[in-house]
């Protein structure tokens, strides 16, 4: 049986091979650990041991619990080193937006203000799709969703943000923007809370106003899909990219590979004065600390502990426990608790400085590593990331996912098998640290692909066809 123990402190080792009582994925303990005692993993506790394990048994949710609960108080205790300015000419080749935006898409997109004309939107864009789209169109593509309306507050307002920072985003070369005529989420309203637009670029559509609401969709369509077919692709230095971190369907080699990978590929952008946001707050649950001690002031640090309390109190306030996050697939692959989860989880975020924490529907602010609040949902937090302005989603994976997203979602597997299984849904392979490739020359051979994505170069998901999109509800519905 082959094993990896991860960090000196560690009390379990993490079984690499298939030749052993204990599957590939999970733990296996290194010492005896008391009943009560921690199970130390990355260096840090990943919950206590229910029983007495002793050295050599399988440690997995049968003998171990999580020792979450409850909101915490926190010291702001900073430590962490800035990252290395690089200074690097590579470029991308982007689309120059009006407004100094860059978008790696030119796509058109609909959004509809209410879910009522879904179906009208999907009918619109089927019919342009047919005609043929010009060369320098990528795709039509609806965002189709069941809110605008019947809410309250809240997710009345979050849901309009969501859809106004998909209005504004660089991917899209055009937008048509249709509406009811009842709904909530006003026309009027929704105008004004997108100002301003380049209204060669914006088209709006009331449909209870007109007497062909087909028609005139189609029409104005075109009208958006002969300004999209005149822009073309210019360089951009890699510092304007801006990319979201997601993991999902993830296994115990995540933390170890992909997320590690990931992270390492986030540090050369931002070294490069490039973005990169982190969401999935309840997957920091545990190792939530290592996020605060890397605040570069007192006031990040001080928005970041109220997100993640904020997130706890949302779990409390409906009587779920905060400790119980991993899926069944998440433990079938060696996951035993949300610690354990979340100390692989905040690997995506490499060693950058956190500079920045944004609430849901907020849009990026600064470069450099930000924090974004934002469900584990997987559609929910990619959907939450191209919100936020990111123009693709780095999303690993140890079981796989074919998920796509409102931007190019880049799904990278956290082991050989999955990516020898899944060609079709993977774009890079993790796997091969396991297999003693270095991490410098794996990191350098995916941001150089990353670059290429950016350039147009189109990701599983966008090859499938597959794109998701959904607003996170958290209150009533009328």
């Amino acid at each position: 049986m082959k094993t990896l123990k991860i960090n000196a402190l560690d009390n379990v080792a993490v079984v690499i091979s298939d030749d052993g009582d204990i599957p590939s994925g999970h733990k296996v303990a290194l010492e005896s650990i008391a009943a009560g005692e921690p199970v130390v993993k990355y260096g840090f506790p990943i919950g206590m041991a229910s029983e007495a394990i002793r050295p050599g048994d399988w440690v997995h949710d049968h003998n171990v619990k999580t020792a979450l609960s409850g909101t915490l108080d926190y010291a702001y205790e900073p430590d962490f080193q800035p990252l290395e300015k690089i200074e690097d000419r590579r470029t991308f080749m982007g689309y120059k937006r009006a407004n100094g935006d860059v978008g790696i898409r030119n796509e058109l997109w609909i959004i509809p203000t209410v879910g009522c004309v879904n179906g009208l939107a999907e009918k619109a864009a089927a019919e342009l799709r047919a005609a043929g789209l010009p060369e320098h169109v990528d795709e039509v593509v609806v965002f189709g969703h069941p809110y605008g309306c019947s809410q309250l507050g809240e997710d009345h307002e979050a849901s309009r943000k969501i859809l106004a920072d998909l209005v504004r985003h660089p991917n899209a070369g055009g937008v048509l923007v249709v509406g009811l005529g009842c709904e909530n989420n006003t026309m009027g309203a929704f105008k004004e809370l997108i100002r301003p637009v380049d209204v060669d670029r914006v088209k709006f559509l009331i449909t209870q106003e007109v007497e062909d609401e087909r028609e005139e969709c189609c029409n104005l369509l075109r009208d958006l899909r002969d300004v999209a077919a005149a822009d073309r692709r210019e360089p951009v230095p890699v510092a304007q990219l801006r990319i979201g971190l997601k993991c999902g369907g993830s296994d115990a080699f995540s933390g170890l590979t992909a997320n590690a990978l990931v992270g390492a590929v986030s540090d050369r952008l931002i070294a490069r004065g490039g973005s990169a946001v982190l969401t999935e707050i309840p997957e920091a649950f545990g190792a939530e600390t290592i996020l605060f001690n890397r605040c570069i002031s007192e006031a990040v640090f001080d928005a970041a502990v109220a997100v993640v309390n904020d997130f706890k109190n949302y779990f409390i306030s409906h009587g779920e426990p905060v400790g119980e996050n991993p899926s069944p697939g998440n433990r079938d692959g060696g996951i035993t608790t949300l610690e354990d989860k979340s100390l692989g989880c905040v690997q995506k975020g490499g060693k950058a400085p956190l500079v920045d924490v944004l609430r849901y529907g907020d849009r990026i602010q600064r470069d450099g590593l930000t924090l974004l609040e934002g469900p584990g949902n997987d559609i929910v937090a990619v959907t939450a990331l191209a919100a936020a302005g990111c123009h693709m989603v780095l999303f690993t994976t140890g079981r796989g996912t074919p998920l796509g997203g409102p931007v190019p979602v880049v799904k990278i597997s956290s082991n050989t098998a999955l990516a020898e299984r899944k060609k079709n849904w993977t774009d890079f392979n993790a796997g091969e640290l396991l297999d003693n490739q270095s991490m410098d020359l794996l990191a350098d051979g995916f941001f150089d692909q990353l670059v290429d994505t950016a350039s147009g170069s189109p990701t599983c998901n966008e090859a499938n066809g597959y794109r998701d999109f959904a607003i996170w509800k958290q209150g009533v519905t009328l």
